[in-house]
């Protein structure tokens, strides 16, 4: 049997330079191209985190947070629970139609009640 090579050629191994886009202002920065914007504290206005505080017009209810949390907690582990219980009877499933399948005929498993 002969292998064959693809044909190649050097338009298919060119290696093309990508160079990174330059705004003319970049986010955060208005004004000047060359100059940045600076807060009270000498850093640049970018880094000023005051932007992002929310304002305080009523304070954090910590027992709804925290009875979230429990729910979550809660449905986190009820997922779980049924997440093992259905892996388990799968597998359980799984062994009994193994069973029957090679030709046994004692594959169930069947409870008796003691005297």
């Amino acid at each position: 049997m002969n292998t064959q090579q693809p044909i190649t050629s050097d338009e298919e191994h060119r290696v093309l330079k990508f160079r990174p886009r330059t705004l003319a202002h970049p986010p955060g920065q208005r004004g000047e191209p060359g100059k940045q914007a600076h807060n009270d504290a000498g850093r640049p206005q970018s880094e000023h985190l005051s932007r992002f505080e929310r304002g305080r017009e009523e304070p954090d209810d910590f027992r709804h947070r925290m009875l979230a949390n429990l729910a979550a907690f809660a449905f986190t582990v009820a997922l779980t629970a049924i997440g093992i219980w259905l892996a388990m009877s799968i597998a359980d499933l799984r062994k009994t139609q193994d069973c029957v399948l090679m030709g046994r005929r004692d594959c169930a498993h069947i409870s008796t009640p003691r005297i």
